[in-house]
């Protein structure tokens, strides 16, 4: 019986990696102190962006009560925010990977240990544990999942990712608060002991005290076959590699090709005014043909004054303005700014009585499936003399994959909530 207890994964015996140890967890550790925090503030300002107050339509969580204190309105300045905070998002969310995974394979022992509560502190930390574990591996699966376009779990990607990084980041800061002193003493350590000349017997002292501090540690390890050191580089060669393999997806250009493990990666979609990326074709999202064509489409806007019915050679006799934006999607790919034409929103809001300040717009597309089919602006978007019904994009006229007739171009606006194929623009009147 003895020797099947050793056998037990509750047993120190089983465990023989001579990595494990305080100094090897503290230095993922702190990295993840650093990174973990990026990522949940970029979280929130992505969720912030959807402007989740202005509409039911665009708000995905609308239970969220308190966990929503911290929304505003989400601005026009400067063009690339969105751009930047969720490229940040998804690129570090995917480059933290080897870590955590290296970070939950050093601390594997401890879900292990008997007896598993030994007192109401202890239980406590067990707790934050496992959500904190869970929480992770909740987060990055999800997050993962959505960046690939492989929407597999149950439910909508939005509240499981919200409430998921709510639950993960409160035990990661308890995680934090508990072990961050030990784990900066730790790298202390560490670095005053790269300043003593190695020998055997300072080895020695250094292998006893990591015994008697954590009991991570081995207590029989078997023979290494690669250092602490050379394991956290081989962590970091990990994280840069995907890096380099992610982050050329916010760019346009040759470092869009080093973006090889993203589906928004690779070269652009062909040539020509409306060669860059999309995120769905129009035949995806079902955009019959027969709808979009000069005969038969119809911008339906209405407002305080009544309904105006816009054929597209009507919008195009309007003053047409024209702005280098950007798009960004929720999946952290985005492009460069692109040369838009078309009518501002303003001026649309302008035509059904609302010559002052503009208000809020609900616009609806010819797409009759799909999360954001439908989508609000706030007043200060619509405002904006850059936001626009464009008709053409780099000189030449919309490509069906990229909304013809009409789309909505906003400034630092998630790409979802640049509505292609519109159909009907209501002002002031959210449904």
């Amino acid at each position: 019986m003895r020797d099947l207890a050793s056998r037990l994964p509750s047993s120190p015996g089983f465990w023989r990696s001579p990595l494990r140890g305080p100094r090897f967890t503290s230095v993922l550790g702190l990295v993840l102190l650093v990174g973990v925090p990026v990522l949940f503030v970029t979280g929130l300002l992505s969720y912030a962006a959807y402007n989740p107050g202005l509409s039911p339509v665009n708000d995905k969580t609308p239970d969220k009560g308190i966990l929503g204190f911290y929304l505003f309105s989400w601005p026009t300045d400067p063009t690339w925010l969105y751009r930047l905070t969720q490229g940040v998002h998804v690129t570090l969310g995917l480059a933290l990977i080897p870590v955590l995974l290296a970070k939950l394979w050093s601390v594997v022992p401890r879900l292990f240990t008997l007896p598993p509560v030994r007192s109401l502190a202890h239980a406590l930390e067990r707790i934050s544990l496992l959500l904190l574990v869970g929480g992770a591996l909740f987060e990055f699966v999800t997050g993962v999942l959505n960046v690939q376009l492989d929407y597999v779990f149950p439910g909508s990607f939005y509240p499981l990712h919200f409430y998921g990084a709510w639950v993960f980041f409160a035990a990661f800061l308890a995680h934090a608060a508990l072990k961050t002193p030990a784990a900066v003493r730790t790298v202390r350590s560490m670095r005053d002991a790269r300043r003593r000349p190695p020998d055997a017997a300072d080895q020695a002292v250094d292998r006893a005290a990591d015994q008697a501090a954590d009991d991570l540690v081995a207590p029989a390890p078997d023979a290494p076959t690669v250092s602490r050191r050379g394991a956290l580089w081989a962590v970091g060669g990990g994280s840069l590699l995907l890096l380099a393999t992610s982050a050329g997806r916010s760019f346009d250009g040759p470092l869009r090709s080093t973006a090889l493990l993203a589906p928004h990666g690779g070269a652009e979609p062909g040539g020509g005014p409306n060669g860059f990326q999309i995120n769905k074709t129009a035949a995806y999202a079902g955009i019959d043909p027969a709808e979009t064509g000069e005969e038969a489409w119809r911008l339906v806007v209405a407002g305080r004054t009544g309904t105006v019915r816009l054929a597209r050679a009507d919008l195009l006799r309007m003053r047409q303005h024209g702005a280098a934006l950007p798009i960004a999607c929720v999946e952290g790919w985005s492009t460069a700014d692109q040369a838009w034409r078309g009518v501002r929103l303003r001026d649309l809001a302008a035509l059904v009585g609302f010559d002052g300040d503009p208000p809020d717009v609900f616009v609806e597309s010819l797409q009759r499936a799909g999360s954001f089919r439908h989508g609000a602006l706030r007043a200060n978007q619509v405002a904006d003399p850059r936001s626009l019904l464009a008709l053409s994009v780099n000189g030449g006229t919309l490509s069906p994959d990229h909304g013809y007739p009409a789309r909505i171009i906003v400034p630092a606006a998630p790409g979802v909530l640049n509505t292609k194929w519109v159909a009907r623009m209501t002002f002031g009147g959210l449904a």
